[in-house]
């Protein structure tokens, strides 16, 4: 195939968008675009590794293949407005793209919350610069840390802020348990208990009010009036997708950009999202469009659109879910959809009061395996996956 491809999107979906595109057989121009100034890196490491200090930039870039060294990266710009009936991107240089085909891989950013009070001290965790940033802060002696979320990145960071010797770490959450969301009560509660015993302090079933402080926060007002002492604040809220420069053209945004089971976009034969900003349908299960933040995804997606793009004929995309979370001295790991079957989890191996893998059932049967522990209990996960992976879709 010949002819121009632009991604839109310079994180790890767009660098596999690209090394996938070669591996299909695009053998014309690839151009890819991307707000950062840095190439493609790992971005988990950032609120675990480089939050403590253990591992430099130089580390977490990802080492493009061979076959992608006549890539054209544009960094540093954004797309900021895409005309498909035209196929062009604009971008934020005030420069436009042309294209003979377009991968979205815009991805994520963090959602901020709209309270009153000041921002100086108030952190996310997204990228390279969020994270240098933050330890900045988390290194100065004394200080009291309150992070707002106790989803994957809030409990990652409150980890690695005691680790740090951090003197107080608080989790506020509106949600009774941390991660009760994707994982439901069964390991929220084996979480708690095990950040509790590290030293985590929680503050769970209420939501923030506002932060006090004049030019920086000193403290985080809870819904119910308590005031929490705070010389640096994470907002770990959820993202919000990167989808604004595709206003205007008939897509669903509501939610990243809607997609087919081919990962094409508003039925176009030349437009297809990849990473966490594609909302799918997954035909392994019951065919209902989501987006999927798994470190996992940008690859899988990548290589099913590259394909697409290509005029390959490919039954419907059917990822089986990954992701992992490492947290003080234990893991989270995870194979399958558990969001499915939260309703009915069942130890499988090990008991909730120290290492356990739990089963998550969907009409009875097994849609996905989360192990909480050490090594054994994440090795006896990665043993279904293969029975994960064979089983018939949901809707079939």
């Amino acid at each position: 195939m010949t002819g121009r491809v632009v991604v839109a999107g310079a994180s790890m979906a767009g660098l596999r968008a690209a090394e996938q595109l070669r591996a299909a057989g695009w053998t014309g121009d690839v151009t890819v675009v991307g707000d950062e100034p840095h190439m493609p890196y790992n971005r988990p490491p950032l609120s675990k590794e480089v939050l403590a200090g253990k591992a430099p930039f130089e580390s977490l870039a990802f080492r493009p293949r061979a076959s992608v060294a006549d890539v054209e990266w544009r960094l540093g710009t954004k797309a900021v407005a895409a005309r498909l009936d035209e196929r062009s991107v604009e971008l934020d240089d005030g420069s436009t793209l042309s294209y003979d085909a377009l991968v979205v891989a815009t991805g994520m950013r963090p959602r901020r919350l709209a309270c009153p009070g000041p921002l100086a001290g108030r952190h996310t965790v997204r990228t390279l610069t969020d994270a240098q940033g933050l330890r900045e802060e988390l290194t100065r002696p004394g200080a009291r840390v309150v992070v707002i979320g106790a989803g994957f990145i809030g409990c990652e960071v409150a980890a690695t802020a005691v680790g740090l010797g951090v003197a107080e770490v608080t989790v506020v959450d509106p949600l009774p348990l941390p991660m009760v969301g994707p994982l439901g009560d069964l390991l929220g509660r084996a979480l708690l208990r095990r950040h509790e015993e590290r030293g985590v302090r929680f503050a769970l079933g209420t939501g923030v009010a506002g932060f006090e402080g004049e030019d920086r926060v000193t403290g985080v007002v809870l819904g119910d009036g308590t005031v929490l002492p705070a010389d640096v604040v994470v907002e770990s809220v959820g993202s919000v997708a990167n989808v604004e420069w595709l206003e205007g053209n008939g897509l669903d945004l509501s939610d990243g950009v809607l997609t087919c089971e081919q990962l094409r976009v508003g039925g176009r034969p030349d437009v297809v999202a990849v990473g966490d900003v594609a909302r799918f349908p997954n035909a392994r299960y019951d065919g209902v469009p989501r987006r999927v933040e798994h470190w996992s995804i940008p690859t899988d997606t990548a290589k099913h659109a590259a394909k697409v793009l290509t005029g390959a004929e490919l039954p419907p995309f059917a990822p089986l879910p990954t992701f992992w979370s490492d947290q003080h001295d234990f893991r989270l790991q995870s194979f399958g959809a558990p969001l499915l079957g939260r309703d009915d989890v069942r130890v499988l191996q090990g008991d909730p009061a120290g290492d356990v893998l739990a089963g998550y059932h969907h009409g009875g049967r097994l849609v996905g395996v989360v192990a909480l522990g050490g090594p054994a209990t994440v090795s006896a996960a990665a043993r279904y996956r293969a029975e994960l992976l064979q089983q018939p879709a949901l809707t079939a």
